[in-house]
């Protein structure tokens, strides 16, 4: 794992949070608790403040960004952010998934209980309101979330990577 200080911002990071050996977290980044940052997956708070909360996955080769001067980037609780996905300079609320290679662009806002589909672009100041898949390209609502999907999915990617984590650690 690179940790390196940008700018005189150092990173934060909670309790029982896994590193992988090529991940990046540089500058002004707070992350919480449990939380994991996978193979090749980069957090970059160079430009601007990232904030994390607690039982985060950043999967392998995703990046974490913000614009300079305009947007900082906050992800909340329980979020799960997959293969290759790209978070930049947005709000990501509690309970939430961004599948495999979606990009979630500038100022854009994804409230709780929402997925992001795989491959979806969410364009600049997009609002995905809760409890919503958005899908496609530009990413457009595509139903309602149902209890069932909420606990088979985005609650259990959060638990199994909190797993994974721990067979890293040993």
């Amino acid at each position: 794992m690179i940790l390196k200080t940008i700018r005189g911002k150092t990173p934060y990071y909670g309790e029982n949070c896994f590193f992988a050996d090529t991940s990046v977290v540089v500058g002004d980044v707070v992350m919480g608790r449990d939380c994991s940052v996978w193979y090749h997956a980069i957090v970059r708070g160079d430009v601007n403040s990232i904030q994390i909360g607690d039982q985060v996955n950043i999967q392998d080769g995703a990046v974490i960004h913000a614009t300079y001067q305009k947007f900082s980037t906050t992800i909340g609780n329980r979020v799960s952010i997959g293969h290759n996905a790209i978070v930049h300079g947005c709000t990501i609320h509690d309970n939430v998934l961004i599948g495999m290679g979606a990009i979630v662009m500038d100022g854009c806002v994804v409230e709780s209980k929402s997925i992001i589909a795989a491959g979806a672009v969410v364009t600049q100041g997009t609002n995905v309101p809760s409890g919503t898949i958005f899908a496609g390209v530009p990413a457009k609502k595509k139903k309602d979330i149902s209890v069932e999907l909420t606990k088979g999915e985005i609650e259990r990617i959060v638990k199994n990577y909190v797993t994974y984590a721990d067979w890293f650690r040993q």
